[in-house]
């Protein structure tokens, strides 16, 4: 009997789990291991670099655990999610022209467009709501393991206070700003040296305004040169949707002229969608692979200090699931059953590659094959949707940047508590936020500072959440996943009897 591609995907995830387990408490065994035989003698300590290098790495990593989270990061991220994204650019550009040319004029694409666009407005809208409601009423910066980081900061501001107060040789009194400004250098020092990479791109983005974010993350995006679009790494989505857009109305307009530029990107569009189920082929070994050195790298330790905060973010994110589940019954008529059925390959991909753009592909086809949805729906509001409707990302910044105001609020460079408007400032700024996010891992992150900037909150104290942010943003991109395919399920159901009536 041959064995769905669901159950070998869920295979695959338990593998991986299993396999990151096993190679983090053996390398975490190996450092402790080495770090007590350089404490046990001093003069050894060079000669015991020395081999620990040649064996694995400086830190008394095994040779063996070195190769195999090469090999993991190789067949998973590399291989697999490189081979997805590669596709992506034509497949956005094809699925949107062919949906776009196969609708029989443009009121039946305003008609399909407006209220794909409604559905993404509300349910985002909805989700940050919910997680509001879900970290103002669990409020989990009140904890005790987070008040303990709030204890450890006031010391550290204290020390920060002192030093600065010798060093100007005045009273803090007469130079607040330059005591803050003092802070945030030390601070930002800290971050940038614990956590380079991410911190970099909290530092690059915490001076823009929502007026820049609109300009360089929606509008020039959307005029750029589309074959600079199609080879930028990620590609530019928005530059290839509205060049998609205008592509597909124009040779609705030219007619029979354009039918073989229709023909073409149809063509385009099947073929994408053939490669796409070969990949899939392949999924349950590359999820493993991603599974596994995803555990590898983080282990279960991470949960200890920020437990109530991932616990908040999960709930919240269950809840917004339900209200979906319910809007794509009664509105959709799809059951819960159903969807899952029909949708289980795509949400275990983007769980466990954390990538909606990457997932794009393959939650297209299992929209059309799986749940009937129309093409014509489809190839537009999916595509539209990777890009701009992320109910998980919008849901989670308003919970991390108020669960960092419950944490550190009040203290000398968080001089505010968190009040009505300052929670009403999160909830517009995280919807905003979460339009100009990339379909890629890590992206909330990004835009998760200027919902911090909008309240004053100091981008150092963001990376706090670093530790948990790659687990969190499985639930997210999964969410994000559902919400756009229940938008193709509900449109096309409001659609039904135009599109059974339109021509192929």
């Amino acid at each position: 009997m041959k064995i769905k591609l669901h159950n070998l995907i869920f295979v695959g995830m338990i593998l991986g789990v299993v396999i990151g387990l096993t190679l983090h408490y053996a390398d975490k065994s190996a450092q402790k291991a080495a770090a007590e035989a350089a404490t046990q003698s001093a003069e050894s300590t060079t000669t015991d670099a020395a081999a620990h290098a040649a064996q694995g790495d400086v830190r008394g990593r095994p040779a063996w655990i070195t190769s195999t989270l090469w090999i993991l990061d190789l067949c998973g991220p590399v291989i697999f999610m490189g081979a997805l994204k590669m596709i992506i650019a034509p497949l956005i550009l094809a699925s949107i022209v062919a949906g776009v040319t196969s609708l029989p004029n443009i009121k039946e694409l305003g008609a399909i467009g407006w209220k794909t666009m409604a559905y993404y407005i509300c349910t985002t809208f909805v989700a940050v709501a919910i997680g509001l409601v879900f970290v103002l009423t669990i409020q989990p910066g009140k904890s005790s393991a987070a008040q303990a980081l709030r204890l450890e900061r006031e010391m550290e501001i204290a020390n920060l206070r002192a030093e600065y107060e010798q060093r100007e040789d005045r009273s803090t009194s007469e130079n607040d700003s330059g005591l803050l400004a003092f802070i945030a250098s030390r601070s930002g020092d800290k971050s940038a040296s614990e956590h380079s990479e991410k911190f970099a791109k909290l530092s690059s983005a915490k001076d823009r305004t929502p007026g820049d974010m609109f300009r360089d993350d929606i509008i020039k995006p959307l005029l750029t040169n589309p074959f600079e679009s199609v080879s930028n790494s990620p590609p530019n989505s928005l530059g290839i949707i509205f060049f998609a857009l205008l592509l597909g109305v124009a040779c609705m307009f030219v007619g029979e002229p354009a039918r073989p530029v229709i023909q073409f990107f149809r063509g385009l569009n099947e073929v994408i969608l053939k490669i796409t189920h070969w990949l899939m082929a392949v999924a349950p070994f590359a999820i493993m692979c991603i599974m596994a050195k995803l555990v590898a790298e983080n282990g279960p330790e991470i949960f200890e200090t920020l437990g109530w905060y991932c616990g908040t973010v999960i709930l919240a994110i269950f809840a917004h699931v339900i209200f979906l589940l319910s809007i794509c019954y009664f509105v959709g008529g799809v059951g819960p059953i159903a969807l899952w059925k029909g949708l289980r390959e795509a949400w275990m991909i983007a769980f466990t590659t954390r990538s909606s753009a990457a997932t794009l592909p393959v939650t297209i086809a299992n929209v059309t094959e799986n749940l009937n949805v129309s093409p014509k729906v489809a190839n537009f509001s999916l595509p539209l949707g990777a890009t701009m409707n992320m109910d998980g990302t919008a849901l989670y910044e308003g919970v991390a940047v108020i669960f960092l105001i419950q944490i550190y609020g009040g203290l000398t460079d968080v001089p505010f508590e968190l009040t009505m408007g300052v929670t009403l400032v999160i909830f517009i700024t995280a919807v905003l936020a979460s339009v100009g996010a990339a379909a890629v891992p890590d992206a909330g992150l990004v835009t998760m500072v200027l919902v911090a900037a909008a309240v004053g909150l100091p981008v150092y104290y963001i990376p706090l959440i670093f530790a948990v942010d790659a687990f969190l943003d499985m639930f997210r991109t999964s969410t994000n996943v559902l919400g756009d395919s229940i938008g193709a399920i509900v449109v096309n159901r409001l659609e039904g009897k135009r599109l059974e009536a339109a021509p192929a």
